[in-house]
């Protein structure tokens, strides 16, 4: 037996190497039947499949130039992450964009732009932007809810995030005023540290859902009056990244807690429907908005991504004709997509933002409505110029889903899907989840929202206005083709923004708020 070790001590290092080589190219040429690359080129042929598989990340970082990589471009992460970390997000030397490129957006400045009164709210606080509406007002819900920002975080679900990612967005909501959209997979705790939240179910009922999978709408009252943090209920009808197909959570990523909150089965794969069992039609989705707000006194609002527009239409017409109807309504672009989804989805199913929320709104336009509804607009708009050009076009809040993952600490992996996100976010690895420092995160996410509106903000008084909702579609052009450079917004889409009520800052400030809270003395 000593001989025997001491032959193994004395055996080269590369000789184990040829002797370990040799049994992959064996296994690769006569065990393996899955792999034709294995098979016919042995041992090298894995560096194939390995550099497939970092091919995102050598793109990343040594490709891809600033501006062309999707779906966020390495200046658009830089700046999310320097807003976050309140670092220096400026840019020398002048713009590196293509500025007579495709839709891209110019923004008409004022000649004497606004100037800020002394006692202005944005002088004491420069990210002071409240939403110009109140949520409920017109349709005189017991408990209507204006947000206090109108940057806010999109619908994420505990479950597709993890714990420490949703409660470090929760508390950096709270420290920005502003108010978080669970996403489909329930009320955890995680969604509880303080933070505004906007309840949002889907075809799945996760966290109202009776024995038998339908929605139960004893539990959705019982949950809003256990939790005064809910201000609003969102149902979700469609997503940008799959419209019309339900949701997957795979049964790896469900542990006992998340089983419990949505009532799902542990390591079950969660399939959700593609269509709703709570209604058929669009008299029995307005049938359920009040029902729902009638029970719970909360504005009630609806999500969808744009497509054909026929029942859109026929909500509004009820909308005409009883006076009721959704208090809010969320426009998710094509372009969206924190969800996982097949490439046909992402690439092809429901139209881009802009040419979605510009179809809807003109229905609701020329029905008279739009002082009824708060427009809230989610898709890629989580930067200033973005959200400028939304609110031209009639957006009253917008909602940020990967660019608030980015600002705690997202790096665009694209593998959110698989439950091994790097950056610990999209994963219920506890181990990946570690890494995040949630007082930390929560600090950047709040960060970001106020650097956001502050820019925003200074984009507007350049215009020579006072707040975002004053911006109109002529204010705004975008490149469109080489045999017509340029339009305005109105050319390009067809219709004018209807003006929304709004007197000042201060009026806001003062006495616009329910409960009386000043927002902007309270960052």
């Amino acid at each position: 037996m000593q001989a025997f070790l001491d032959h193994l001590s004395s055996f080269p290092w590369w000789g184990y190497v040829l002797v370990f080589l040799g049994l992959v190219a064996f296994r690769d040429i006569f065990v393996q039947k899955a792999h034709t690359i294995s098979h016919n080129f042995p041992v090298v042929g894995h560096l194939r499949y390995w550099l497939e598989s970092i091919g995102p990340e050598m793109r990343q970082y040594f490709v891809a130039n600033n501006r062309e990589e999707l779906p966020f471009n390495r200046i658009e992460r830089g700046w999310i992450y320097a807003s976050a970390k309140k670092e220096n997000n400026y840019e020398g030397f002048g713009t590196d964009r293509d500025i007579y490129a495709h839709q891209h957006i110019f923004i008409k400045n004022q000649m004497m732009a606004y100037k800020v009164p002394v006692d202005h709210p944005n002088t004491i606080n420069p990210d002071f932007l409240p939403c110009a509406k109140i949520m409920g007002a017109y349709h005189k819900r017991r408990k209507p809810y204006r947000p206090a920002s109108a940057i806010n975080v999109s619908a994420m679900s505990f479950g597709s995030l993890s714990a420490a990612a949703v409660e470090a967005m929760n508390k950096g909501v709270a420290k920005a005023n502003a108010y978080h959209n669970t996403g489909e997979g329930g009320l955890s705790p995680y969604h509880k540290q303080g933070g505004d939240v906007i309840f949002h179910f889907g075809t799945g009922y996760f966290g109202v859902r009776s024995a038998e999978g339908n929605f139960s709408i004893d539990k959705l009252v019982a949950l809003v009056d256990q939790n005064p943090c809910i201000k609003a209920i969102e149902i979700k009808l469609s997503q940008g990244a799959k419209p019309g197909k339900g949701g997957v959570l795979p049964g790896a990523k469900i542990t006992a807690e998340i089983a419990e909150i949505r009532g799902v089965e542990i390591g079950k794969d969660v399939l959700s429907p593609s269509t709703h069992k709570a209604f058929d039609n669009v008299k029995e989705l307005m049938e359920l908005i009040e029902e729902i707000a009638d029970k719970t006194g909360l504005p009630v609002g609806i999500k969808g991504a744009i497509g054909k527009i026929d029942q859109w239409r026929a909500l509004a017409d009820i909308m005409v004709e009883t006076g009721k109807g959704p208090d809010f309504i969320t426009v998710d672009g094509g372009e969206g997509g924190t969800g996982a989804a097949p490439p046909s989805f992402a690439d092809h199913v429901s139209l881009p933002w802009v040419y979605g929320f510009s179809s809807l709104y003109k229905v609701f336009q020329k029905r008279n409505l739009v002082d009824r509804i708060v427009f809230i607009g989610s898709g890629k708009l989580g930067f200033p110029a973005k959200a400028a050009m939304a609110f031209a076009m009639g957006v009253d809040c917008i909602n940020v889903a990967r660019e608030a993952m980015m600002s705690i600490g997202c790096i665009q992996a694209q593998i959110c899907h698989t439950n091994k996100c790097p950056a610990g976010i999209a994963t219920q690895s506890k181990w990946r989840q570690s890494g995040i420092s949630i007082p930390l995160k929560s600090d950047r996410l709040a960060q970001y929202f106020k650097t956001f509106r502050k820019e925003l903000i200074e984009i507007t008084h350049a215009a020579g206005y006072e707040h975002p909702c004053q911006f109109n579609m002529h204010d705004i052009q975008v490149n469109v083709d080489d045999n017509d450079l340029t339009r305005n917004l109105r050319t390009t889409y067809g219709y004018n923004k209807s003006e929304v009520a709004f007197e000042s800052m201060q009026q806001l400030n003062n006495c616009e708020y329910l409960g009386g809270k000043n927002f902007s003395e309270s960052v």
